[in-house]
């Protein structure tokens, strides 16, 4: 077992683990650690515990220290001075009239290198605007493109459902969302109402989806032949939360009657009514490729 503590760099980023050695790490404070990258300051939102060798990825970089009054300093002054790299960059893309939009800046704490990051619907050659970049700061300078989900992520907003978007908020990272997930949940599959701000499938559709998915194991599908207690019918709507289903049932006089029956009350026989056809075509969608989302509402 390895001895570590939790550390974000941004508000909603990925966790990362360090080593704090002998130093006394609290949750809650506020650290400054080696990195690949150079040395940061991030904040410690998982507290010192053991876990295991599988779970860490080697070498094991180490906190140097708990942050100093200084070091909160060095943290704002480059907070201040990625505001203005920000204009500054905005300025030299226009100039080299590059089609990409620059979303966020950022120095690392040690100045040893300012991060671009930008979106761009293609590649972009951005070999001079680098060179300017880096005449004018005078330090390593790195372009990086990302997707449309992490300039959500980045910039933040609110959601369809009038809260802060998830990504933004407290997801560390994008986990794959699918067509199936909304399908499942008997959501309407209009693009408008299952995508985010980002114009891809909404996260949350992956929140509910396990629970949706046991369920949905114990209910017999649409156009199932199922014994109850009023007879033998066909399922006819599903409620799956509920573990409810609707089914008309053929009475002894030969006339349909339509009862609702919860799950455990009722007994599949393992036939289909030929009138009904199970759909069984899934589109998959991995959260970080692009897809237009127009084309999917059947």
């Amino acid at each position: 077992m390895v001895k570590v503590v939790g550390v974000r760099f941004k508000r909603a980023g990925k966790i990362y683990y360090f080593d704090p050695g002998d130093i006394d790490v609290k949750l809650s404070d506020f650290v400054i650690v080696e990195t690949a990258r150079g040395i940061e300051f991030g904040h410690v939102v998982v507290g010192p515990k053991e876990v295991t060798e599988d779970e860490i990825v080697a070498p094991l970089k180490s906190v140097i220290r708990v942050a100093l009054d200084e070091d909160f300093e060095v943290h704002r002054e480059n907070k201040r001075k990625a505001k203005e790299a920000m204009i500054i960059c905005e300025q030299k893309v226009e100039e080299h009239g590059l089609a990409m939009k620059l979303v966020d800046v950022e120095y690392t704490f040690d100045n040893n290198k300012v991060i671009f990051y930008f979106t761009a619907d293609g590649r972009v050659d951005f070999r001079e605007l680098v060179k300017d970049l880096a005449a004018i700061f005078r330090t390593r300078i790195e372009l990086r493109q990302i997707g449309v989900r992490d300039e959500a992520k980045m910039i933040g907003g609110i959601g369809p459902c009038g809260k802060t978007v998830c990504c933004g908020q407290f997801l560390g990272e994008f986990e794959p969302v699918s067509i199936k997930m909304a399908k499942e949940q008997s959501l309407s599959l209009n693009p408008t109402k299952i995508s985010g701000l980002c114009g891809r499938l909404m996260c949350c559709l992956k929140y509910e989806h396990q629970v949706y998915e046991e369920i949905i194991q114990k209910i017999p599908q649409l156009g199932a032949i199922v014994n109850t207690p009023e007879g033998k019918g066909t399922v006819i709507e599903t409620y799956t939360l509920l573990e409810k289903v609707k089914v008309k049932v053929r009475l002894p006089d030969f006339t349909d009657d339509i009862f609702t029956f919860h799950i455990r009350d009722i007994q599949d026989t393992g036939e289909i009514d030929p009138a009904y056809e199970k759909t069984t075509e899934v589109i998959e969608i991995p959260a970080d490729e692009d897809v237009d989302i127009e084309n999917l509402e059947d």
